[in-house]
């Protein structure tokens, strides 16, 4: 049976009710935002803040890294707010 399948009507095809279904496809929206968004600073901190890539980071890329990610997390948080709160 896959993640979606909680029995079967007879027919042989997987049966699951709407809650369940909307469940599920939160859960894989919000993992696919997650990684997303983990991408997404990754990228942009490294490019910002690593000016020379060596086997380890500087105090000044690892500060900057700090603060890059920090500032990302905030946004992510203001724009999710902004979202969720406007009128529909």
């Amino acid at each position: 049976m896959d993640s979606f399948s909680t029995g079967s009507s007879g027919t042989g095809s997987p049966q699951i009710s709407t809650e369940e279904f909307m469940d599920q496809m939160k859960l894989q929206l919000a993992q696919a935002y997650a990684q997303e968004f983990l991408e997404t600073v990754r990228e942009k901190c490294f490019d910002k803040c690593i000016t020379k890539p060596g086997s380890s980071l500087s105090g000044s890329e690892s500060s900057c890294i700090s603060r890059c990610v920090d500032r990302y997390i905030e946004a992510t948080g203001i724009i999710s707010k902004a979202l969720f709160n406007a009128p529909r």
